[in-house]
């Protein structure tokens, strides 16, 4: 971790005797492997939009092949882009004793294709597709095809079952996060001894709601980004940089400390 100061020896400990981890990842996370952020400026066709006034309900049922074509081009990122080396260390330490929960904001499968088995996407999933209608999934084709730069306007699948337009399977603005991922995501938020949040400010509810409830839970709370964030003062320890600086850093050394002492307790 370069120009960084040192990772503290009381965050190894931490790490070192952790049963229980949770890490909490957002848009910087994907963005250090080149998946568009919705801080992003839109180019091509979307120019024109603010990229939340796509992501709505109101604007699929108005412009349906506009929002797919904008979905299909953001998937088409996401298949392009490669887990970086903090998604990598993450999956690392699943592999090792602690048991690990990712919990994230983002819709891609970064995590998953690192490695990672337990993730829980708050905001959904641009590979789970589903009708508007009757809710029915929809199996996306395996490959996607290339999308130019400007994107295009693309007529979202029918629904195999009643006919129904196919949807992004993610939380658009105005939709509440769904119940079976924010209750699991709650409840393991609530049981671990240690809470990372890495690449995003946190401010958002309900999700911002979950690294206070880990500190209640009496858990370490780290906060990893490269920028200060408004909420550093509620955690334990705060590491200047990015995902793919830190994480493998800090596991790194979690691992190193354990090796020279006995196993976790």
């Amino acid at each position: 971790m370069a120009d960084a100061a040192p990772i503290p020896l009381g965050l190894i400990e931490s790490l070192r005797s952790a049963r229980r981890i949770c890490v909490f990842s957002g848009a910087g996370m994907s963005a250090e492997s080149g998946v568009p952020t919705f801080r992003d400026a839109l180019t091509g066709l979307w120019e024109r939009f603010d990229a939340e006034r796509l992501a709505t309900p109101e604007a699929f049922h108005r412009d349906p092949s506009l929002v797919w074509g904008w979905y299909e081009w953001r998937r088409m990122k996401m298949r392009l882009a490669q887990p970086h080396a903090g998604h990598r260390a993450l999956a690392g330490l699943e592999r090792r004793a602690a048991q690990l929960t990712v919990i994230t904001q983002n819709v891609d499968d970064l995590h998953e294709r690192a490695g990672n088995t337990n993730v829980l996407h708050l905001h959904g999933s641009l590979e789970a597709t589903r009708c508007v209608r009757c809710a029915a999934p929809f199996a996306l084709p395996a490959d996607i095809p290339q999308e130019p730069e400007g994107g295009r306007r693309i007529e979202p699948p029918r629904c195999a079952s009643c006919g129904g337009r196919v949807r992004p399977g993610v939380v658009w603005f105005g939709e509440s996060l769904p119940m079976p991922i924010l209750q699991p995501a709650h409840d393991a938020a609530a049981a671990c001894d240690v809470w990372i949040t890495v690449g995003t400010s946190g401010l958002v509810y309900p999700a911002a709601e979950l690294p206070l409830v880990a500190a209640r839970a009496g858990a370490t709370l780290v906060q990893i980004n490269p920028l200060p964030t408004p909420l550093d003062a509620h955690y334990d320890h705060v590491l200047s940089g990015t995902a793919a600086q830190c994480l493998p850093e800090l596991f790194a050394q979690e691992r190193d400390r354990a090796s020279l002492q006995p196993g976790r307790s």
